[in-house]
């Protein structure tokens, strides 16, 4: 799962994820530099590149997806299922281009109607955070798409003179008591008004009662402080590209 800032790889056993580890996404690596970062967390694993039997790439970057098509290739010696056009998922997709949907959402929208049935809001909390609707028969219906709260931390801190870089915690109140920990709430609490206010809007639109999945790197800071989010799955766009490639066997 190639994103804008991670890269989230997993390894399964079937239905059972084994192995799992999230890398910085570097334009600048080369094949062998990811190949051999690879087949090291492999050994640290005890687990053996040539057992892999078939590999799935969903790509929101595409300089890099051909490097990690490549990768496979070359250290694990099997050709890549790429998430795009043209392959099976299951999903009718109902928005004006099916094509505009990131691969990443696509898995999500995968795992979600086969593990927790729908209708679904599916937020992923990744340098975007992306807002999936999946209708009580199943349809895509669309999403709304925010930016993440590490760029909005980030543009408090570029486009201010005076507002230091700050840690993405939790402080202990709302109001706060200096700049750091009020820069804190209104990051994080902030954050949690407008995840809670779209989610609210997208179920009012819905018109049903649709289950909150979350995922991405970020999701357990918000749970946490809200209770619009059901249930948290670290691994469910991993859990989709499996569920995906198993359709294309």
């Amino acid at each position: 799962d190639i994103g804008n800032t991670q890269t989230v790889i997993g390894v399964f056993l079937k239905d059972q994820l084994i192995a799992n580890w999230r890398l910085s996404t570097d334009r600048r690596k080369t094949v062998d530099e990811y190949g051999i970062l690879l087949k090291g967390l492999f050994a640290d694993c005890n687990l053996q590149a040539d057992k892999i039997t078939k590999a799935i790439i969903a790509n929101v970057v595409p300089p890099v997806s051909g490097l990690f098509e490549k990768v496979v290739e070359k250290y694990f010696g099997v050709s890549a299922l790429v998430v795009g056009p043209g392959i099976k998922t299951g999903l009718s997709i109902k928005i004006e281009n099916p094509r505009e949907v990131g691969a990443n959402l696509v898995a999500n929208a995968v795992a979600g109607v086969n593990m927790y049935g729908p209708p679904l809001i599916i937020v992923d909390f990744g340098t975007a955070t992306a807002f999936c609707a999946i209708a009580p028969n199943g349809d895509y219906l669309g999403g709304a798409i925010a930016p993440g709260l590490n760029i909005i931390s980030e543009a408090l801190f570029r486009y201010t003179a005076e507002l230091p870089h700050v840690r993405l915690s939790k402080p202990k109140t709302v109001i706060g008591k200096n700049t750091i920990s009020g820069m804190q709430s209104g990051l994080i609490y902030g954050y949690i008004g407008l995840v809670e206010g779209l989610i609210n809007r997208i179920k009012s639109e819905m018109n049903c009662n649709a289950k909150v999945v979350a995922t991405g790197s970020l999701s357990e800071i918000i749970d946490s402080e809200t209770k619009s989010v059901d249930l948290i799955n670290p691994d469910l766009t991993l859990e989709g590209l499996r569920l995906i490639a198993e359709l294309n066997s």
